[in-house]
């Protein structure tokens, strides 16, 4: 039974969540272009937004690179740059966890203004708040695998997740067996992520997908003005 379940959540799950996170993605995009936006709030409450905003998007854009490029990389490319392992880890765990912490205080200042204030929560829909409590959920349980990243600097077990990760995307059939025994937290962790990525087209996060880049070296920004009313 608990092979089978490994099995499933780590050999069969990662596939129905990536698909679904691309098939999804494509469809919404194509039947409801309109939806597709960050639904901003800003205007009901600036400040907290503001900060929590900048922490939020800072850190877990850091905190997600760093995952697509510890986990994804195949291992031999670092053995054939002599990367050891230790100092792998060590990197993951000290900028992971800098990184980590930013997104959490800004997820918690996120989920605090959308949840305490009561024009926000109204203005909120069910998937808006469901979602950045899971986003909150998992950047807790990734700061709680630091403890135990730090009783394994050797690197082994962030080995085991790398084999696993590079068996996903090379359509290995024997990945799930990569993290058997391993630490309960990092299987949960992953497992969370993957849901993340399932629900991922049907939320908000899809602006992720279309990030407006060329702001970044457009000449002027839009100046919006107020009109006064006249009687």
């Amino acid at each position: 039974m608990n092979e089978y379940l490994n099995h499933l959540l780590f050999g069969i799950y990662p596939y129905i969540a990536l698909v679904t996170l691309a098939l999804g993605s494509i469809v919404r995009f194509d039947r409801e272009p309109y939806s597709w936006r960050a639904g901003s709030s800003q205007l009901l409450r600036r400040k907290q937004l503001m900060w929590g905003s900048v922490l939020f998007h800072v850190g877990v854009l850091v905190v997600f690179f760093g995952h697509v490029f510890g986990l994804l990389v195949p291992i031999w490319v670092f053995e054939s740059f002599h990367v050891k392992h230790e100092w792998k880890q060590v990197l993951a765990v000290a900028a992971g966890g800098v990184a980590g912490t930013f997104s959490f205080i800004g997820a918690t200042l996120l989920l605090h203004r959308r949840l305490f204030d009561p024009r926000i929560r109204v203005n909120s829909t069910f998937a808006d708040t469901g979602i950045l409590v899971l986003l909150w959920l998992q950047l807790f349980l990734g700061l709680a695998t630091i403890p135990v990243s730090l009783g394994h600097l050797d690197g082994k077990e962030m080995v085991k997740f790398m084999a696993w990760a590079n068996g996903i995307f090379t359509f290995n059939q024997e990945a799930s067996s990569y993290i058997v025994g391993s630490t309960w937290i990092f299987r949960v962790h992953i497992v969370l992520g993957l849901t993340i990525f399932l629900l991922f087209p049907f939320t908000r996060l899809v602006h992720m997908l279309s990030a407006p880049l060329r702001y970044i070296w457009r000449p002027g920004y839009q100046v919006v003005r107020s009109r006064k009313l006249t009687s």
